[in-house]
């Protein structure tokens, strides 16, 4: 089980910091990720880590966001610094069902998924 919590409003060049609670050793092995999903917008992924720790980001959030692992808390993290408006979207955490995220970020590889927590950044 995934859940999120840590969304809310901000002004653009505002901070937030999500977090993702994952119960069950399966999922935190596995390659997880964060995905947001914008009103009338497909589901996009943002940021994924591997179970070694290596981290690929989209292009719109390099340089502002880092995802991060507590293994002791089995909490997933994204920081997220220097919001623009076109940030704002329902975010999600995903776990992957495989290890190692590689060439495994489409959406459809993700089987274990949270129940969102909305970003929303004014200008």
């Amino acid at each position: 089980q995934l859940v999120e919590s840590g969304g809310g409003s901000v002004q653009a060049g505002g901070s937030l910091r999500l977090s993702c609670s994952a119960s069950g050793y399966f999922y935190w092995r596995n390659c997880m990720g964060w995905f947001r999903q914008a009103p009338g917008k497909e589901r996009e992924g943002v940021v994924f880590i591997d179970s070694d720790g290596i981290t690929t980001y989209a292009d719109s959030v390099k340089g502002r966001f880092t995802i991060s692992k507590d293994n002791a808390k089995s909490t997933l993290y994204l920081e997220m610094n220097s919001l623009k408006p076109e940030d704002t979207a329902m975010y999600y955490c995903a776990a992957n069902r495989v290890q190692d995220c590689g060439d495994n970020t489409r959406e459809a590889n993700f089987g274990s998924w949270g129940q969102g927590t909305q970003v929303t950044v004014s200008s």
